[in-house]
């Protein structure tokens, strides 16, 4: 993304051009609130992140369709109604840190970003992690870290966090992102095969892990020791 491309944006969204706003509030109202996430704290933060920023300039005018996008080097960002699902089972409040496998493009971790604390994510990709470094910076995200790193082993010298999120399918979910759960803390990935997997909510408690199934979705492969080979 150009310097010329994130012109403007200094200071906030006040100088975007109000066609922007509008496709926000069209996106959450017609994709998301319609199909069933309530959670008035994930649909402001929908509202407020300027998705059209997260992705090339050529497809600005596809950022609020109903549909994942390409984000170049074999990664996509996903369809706003996925963002917002697995957004609201994290289940967050505003005091917690959240720890997200799979940065990509930023955009779920800025949307994380409006609600929480502070957001730690991982990307393995090197193009994409100081790409959207910067873009976080020209956004003034201050409370996301990021980190260039195998994310299926986690972030352990940050551990434990209140949430995870991988927004990549595996086969299985990694040991070490169960461990550095607290207790009480809600992990959302998607588990399956290499073309479809299931969205699976993990829940630690004091006694074990609670699993529930929210629905059959499609991720690019989670790559890593804990995950797919390359």
């Amino acid at each position: 993304m150009t310097d010329i491309y994130l012109a403007g944006i200094k200071g906030g969204m006040k100088d975007e051009p109000k066609k922007f706003a509008r496709w926000r509030s069209e996106m959450v109202e017609k994709q998301i609130v319609s199909r069933g996430v309530t959670d008035p704290l994930v649909l402001q933060a929908m509202v407020k992140v300027p998705r059209h920023l997260f992705v090339s300039e050529a497809l600005v005018d596809s950022a609020y369709g109903d549909f994942p996008l390409p984000i170049g080097e074999g990664q996509t960002i996903s369809q706003p109604f996925i963002i917002a699902e697995m957004s609201q089972c994290l289940e967050l409040k505003g005091h917690e840190r959240v720890l997200e496998i799979g940065t990509g493009s930023g955009y779920q971790a800025a949307v994380l970003a409006q609600i929480a604390y502070k957001v730690y994510t991982i990307e393995r990709n090197n193009t994409l992690f100081l790409q959207t470094r910067k873009l976080f910076d020209k956004l003034k995200y201050y409370n996301i870290v990021t980190r260039y790193s195998d994310g299926t082993q986690g972030w352990k010298e940050e551990s434990p966090f209140d949430a995870i999120m991988v927004t990549a399918g595996g086969q299985q979910i990694p040991a070490p992102l169960i461990d550095q759960l607290s207790i009480g803390g809600r992990l959302v990935m998607p588990v399956g095969g290499t073309f479809s997997q299931e969205l699976l909510k993990l829940e630690k408690t004091e006694t074990g892990i609670k699993t529930s199934n929210l629905g059959a979705c499609r991720f690019v492969k989670l790559i890593g020791q804990h995950g797919w080979d390359e």
